[in-house]
């Protein structure tokens, strides 16, 4: 097998071009515009085909310098917390609470669901939580963290390998469905935006015109944006202190939310770039990248390994989730616009990770309309609230099964 690896200048221009790949995609096939699919999905699936092409083929393994896709992470996120007013946050305080009930419950749904189909193919009964809330609702770093346990402790040899295997399969799934059940669910319904004049929190409605983004208000989101991470990264260290681990991107959506409740209270001459065009393009730009990086890089070659009995137990959770979709989640969030631009976030969500749920709702609003409380409570309840609350069910389902 050869490797080639790329440095990090290089993995930024691949990500660029399959990010103009998937926008050119976009243009020109009408389904991918039609259902809403994200540009960063269609480019990034494609892009990792073609990856699996040489590697199954000419027997060369393309590997990516990743680290920066990390930073790009937490700028998408402090983004997210620059554009959460206070009007928003309170109301999206019982919303927030139901959907993350209902995320809760669908926790118990999903290990339910691998548990009894590993059972009735005969598999022992830890890799239907892998395919599971492990690397489904986990991602796939939480398949990474329980492989060694699960392989240590319950003698699943395989279970890094299915894990992400599993996981790899949620992320590509949980960008392309997103769009279209939107889509139903919002023709269907006969639903409209709730407030049209209302900007994007995350890139620029399709058909807006007179756009303004120039120099200064660009240099000053960056300079706003580079003081909130400042502030993200020492709320973490400081949390750290009382023992407390989070993720950066995590404290920075915090600082974000504090300082756009704050300084334009205390200072009132001061213009804020929250909801502006130039914060939004920001948040376009780092998730675009961000969501290009992680499906170009994705090792497709690692689902043709985990068999079919896996693959049956997939299958059998996106149906699943998607039922729990329509069926539930939409219904119960008000059946509004609010609550399918939700939905398509959700099912990002529940297969595979957050910024798949914030590239499901761009792709959605950029079409129809914005959505200020959608972009508040999916990032809360999926950045925050389900790793932690996942892993006391995980541990609760191999304690029934064990």
């Amino acid at each position: 097998m050869n490797i080639i690896q790329l440095d990090v200048r290089q993995t930024i221009i691949v990500a660029i071009l399959v990010l103009y790949f998937g926008k050119y995609l976009t243009k020109q096939i009408n389904f991918l515009q039609n259902f809403n699919i994200p540009d960063a999905v269609s480019g990034g699936v494609l892009a990792s085909l073609f990856f699996g092409i040489l590697y199954s083929i000419f027997h060369l393994q393309v590997d990516f310098s990743l680290n920066i896709r990390d930073a790009l992470l937490i700028i998408f996120f402090t983004t997210i917390g620059l554009s959460s007013k206070l009007k928003t946050l309170l109301q999206g305080g019982k919303p927030l609470l139901i959907l993350l009930a209902m995320a809760v419950c669908y926790l118990f749904l999903q290990n339910l669901t691998g548990v009894a189909v590993a059972s009735i193919l005969g598999l022992d009964k830890p890799i239907g939580l892998i395919s599971g809330s492990i690397s489904l609702s986990g991602g796939h770093g939480t398949a990474i963290a329980w492989s060694a346990i699960l392989r240590d402790t319950y003698s699943i040899d395989n279970a890094l390998e299915i894990g992400i295997a599993s996981a790899t399969f949620g992320l590509v799934l949980g960008g392309i469905i997103g769009g279209p059940v939107a889509r139903l669910l919002i023709n269907r319904n006969r639903l409209k935006v709730n407030d049209s004049k209302e900007n994007l929190t995350i890139g620029i409605k399709h058909d807006q015109k007179n756009v303004r983004i120039d120099y200064n208000t660009m240099l000053y989101s960056l300079l706003i944006l580079g003081i909130t991470i400042g502030l993200g990264l020492q709320i973490n260290y400081l949390v750290a202190l009382i023992g407390l681990k989070l993720p950066d991107f995590v404290t920075c959506l915090l600082a974000g939310i504090i300082l756009t409740n704050t300084i334009p209270l205390i200072f009132k001459t001061i213009s804020w770039p929250s909801n502006t065009p130039s914060l939004a393009l920001i948040s376009d730009v780092s998730l675009g990248l961000f969501l290009s990086m992680s499906l170009m890089s994705l090792q497709l070659w690692t689902l043709a390994e985990i068999g079919i009995p896996i693959a049956i137990i997939l299958i059998m959770q996106f149906l699943v989730v998607v039922t729990y979709t329509i069926f539930i989640i939409f219904p119960v969030m008000g059946k509004d616009y609010n609550a399918a631009v939700i939905s398509a976030g959700y099912l990002g969500l529940a297969l595979g990770a957050t910024p798949t749920a914030i590239a499901n709702m761009t792709a959605v609003t950029e079409k129809f309309g914005a959505s200020p409380q959608a972009f508040l409570i999916v990032p809360l309840v999926g950045a925050f609230f389900i790793d932690i609350v996942n892993a006391f069910v995980i541990q609760r389902f191999l304690n029934l099964i064990s």
